[in-house]
């Protein structure tokens, strides 16, 4: 089994910038992608970022490309996202992600709250 432990969410206005950090630990072989989520009130939860671990490779979501940068640290099993430029609309529950590519599984860490007032 994996768990994902998320830290840095928070309360910012718009403009200002946080940054969120999700570490995985357990079963942790052959991570393939890591990553996070967002899902506000009301709606589906979306893809923000998401970096493969063997190239570092990103892929971002259109709304918050050239704002938001993923980074990960493979010693530690700990995926960083940078937010700048924060808008009300980025207000959501954030959810990090992982897919294991040995078992085919993907996990999800609880979600930290990012709030972003106007």
């Amino acid at each position: 089994q994996v768990q994902l432990v998320e830290s840095g969410g928070g309360l910012v206005q718009a403009g200002g910038s946080l940054s969120l950090s999700c570490a995985a630990s357990g079963r942790v072989n052959s991570i393939a992608v890591m990553g996070w989520h967002r899902q506000a009130p009301g709606r589906q939860r979306e893809l923000v970022a998401t970096i493969r671990t063997t190239d570092g490779s990103p892929n971002y979501a259109g709304s918050v490309k050239g704002r938001f940068t993923i980074s990960r640290d493979n010693a530690k099993n700990t995926v960083y996202l940078q937010m700048n430029s924060l808008k009300p609309e980025d207000t959501a529950v954030y959810h990090c992600y992982l897919y294991s590519a040995d078992v085919g599984a993907e996990y999800w860490g609880e979600g930290t709250l990012v709030t972003v007032s106007s």
